[in-house]
């Protein structure tokens, strides 16, 4: 599959990378990756490395490795003598990064609501606040990336520090595509509610409903998704 040579990166403004850290080709990666998992860069959107060089000031170089580590994540399409593209969606993907999600998430919370200390269960109170904060604001961003904090400090509180790791590369065409959910009307105040049933069965040291509340809470992604890959398939292969 060719790219159209004339499609240009949508004007989008990207990541400061001179308030990042790191190499400079770490920090065009950041850039990019940032565009790519907030939906800034959609699916399809051809990369064109000139018209990056000359938003971020950098020379192709770091913009080339970064593309080559965004491809190796699945991110980012190479297409050979074309160039590249943000990775389109594939549901069998999301399928399986979701049956994936699902088994590690409800063995993670069920060990966190069998020996959670008072400090971890204050730490998911107050996550749970700021949520509700966000949607007050109506600030949806806001609420996602402390949604999706909620969840790494449940895989952390396990004990196991190389969950969180690897739940960043396992399911991370999962949570891309959790975006195209949030300006569904009614869904974020639905998870907030979901997440609050999952600390109750926490707070109450019950591994078994809080194991229930997680399955009910992460199966709502695929079925969710679904209708969109025939609604928009523009964004799916």
């Amino acid at each position: 599959m060719s790219l159209t040579p004339e499609q240009d990166l949508p004007e989008i403004t990207l990541t400061d990378i001179g308030k990042l850290s790191g190499s400079l080709a770490q920090r065009v990666y950041e850039a990019l990756r940032t565009a790519i998992l907030a939906m800034d860069l959609p699916p399809g959107t051809p990369l064109k490395k000139q018209l990056i060089c000359e938003q971020l000031g950098v020379s192709r170089s770091p913009v080339t490795e970064a593309i080559t580590r965004l491809a190796g994540e699945g991110l980012v399409e190479v297409v050979p003598q074309s160039g590249s593209r943000v990775t389109k969606f594939s549901m069998s993907e999301i399928r399986e990064g979701a049956f994936l999600r699902e088994a590690i998430e409800l063995a993670a919370v069920a060990k966190v609501a069998a020996e959670h200390s008072e400090e971890q269960l204050a730490e998911l109170t107050r996550n749970l606040r700021l949520q509700a904060l966000c949607l007050d604001d109506n600030d949806e961003t806001g609420f996602y990336r402390e949604d999706e904090r909620m969840h790494e400090l449940i895989l952390s509180f396990t004990g196991y520090p190389k969950l969180n790791a690897f739940a960043a590369t396992g399911w991370i065409q999962v949570n891309r595509a959790r975006q195209l959910l949030l300006p569904m009307r009614g869904r974020a105040q639905e998870a907030h509610e979901e997440h609050r049933i999952i600390l109750e069965a926490i707070r109450d040291h019950d591994p078994e409903r809080a194991r229930k509340a997680m399955q009910m809470h992460l199966s709502e992604l695929v079925t969710r998704l679904e209708p969109l890959a025939v609604s928009r398939p523009d964004l799916f292969d």
